[in-house]
């Protein structure tokens, strides 16, 4: 499907999901502008039209975790505050994971400098989760620290299981559902 034919947000879209797609599987400083568009079938005026630069593109794809992040938040503000939150918030959250956003978690830990550099947006992200954090914990029937750190590693789920399955042949369907098992037992455990 060519560029004109889609919508400018369909086509900020594909750009972000073959970028991605690029920086992770040969690098984000190796990957070219060029490439993107090449891959994408358009010239790179239009991909510029769309993104001043690949710093701008990888901005956009980590803001878009951050603006979920600080959503949930706000979700949580609006629910009656009860245990049952907790699961619901961890749930919600780890539940939101795709194939799309799979590959997103791999760039990330990949590449965790470039992603925690101070124009990246990753500090909406984690600012966003801690204060999740810190808003659930005061739900939890226990509030010790090791408590805490379970609803962490619950709402962390996803990133554990991308790790792990650098050991492995595990499909992308196999990580989402180990994640989603890991967070219930964690959250079912705090409970």
């Amino acid at each position: 499907m060519s560029v004109m034919r889609r919508s400018g947000a369909e086509t900020r879209a594909a750009i972000q999901q073959v970028a991605l797609r690029l920086f992770t599987t040969q690098g984000y400083e190796a990957t070219s502008m060029r490439e993107i568009a090449d891959a994408l079938e358009i010239k790179k005026a239009s991909l510029y039209y769309h993104f001043a630069g690949k710093e701008e593109i990888l901005r956009s794809l980590v803001g878009q975790r951050g603006t979920e992040a600080e959503d949930l938040l706000a979700w949580v503000a609006t629910q009656p505050r009860n245990a049952e939150l907790v699961r619901a918030a961890v749930m919600r959250w780890v539940e939101s994971f795709s194939v799309e956003k799979l590959h997103g978690i791999r760039f990330m830990s990949a590449n965790p400098l470039l992603v925690r550099a101070p124009d990246s947006g990753g500090e909406r992200i984690g600012s966003a989760l801690a204060a999740l954090v810190d808003t659930l914990a005061e739900l939890l029937p226990r509030r010790t620290p090791a408590d805490v750190l379970q609803l962490r590693m619950a709402l962390l789920s996803i990133n554990a299981a991308v790790d792990a399955s650098a050991h492995g042949d595990y499909t992308d369907d196999e990580i989402l559902a180990a994640a989603h098992r890991h967070a219930t037992v964690l959250v079912d455990a705090l409970l």
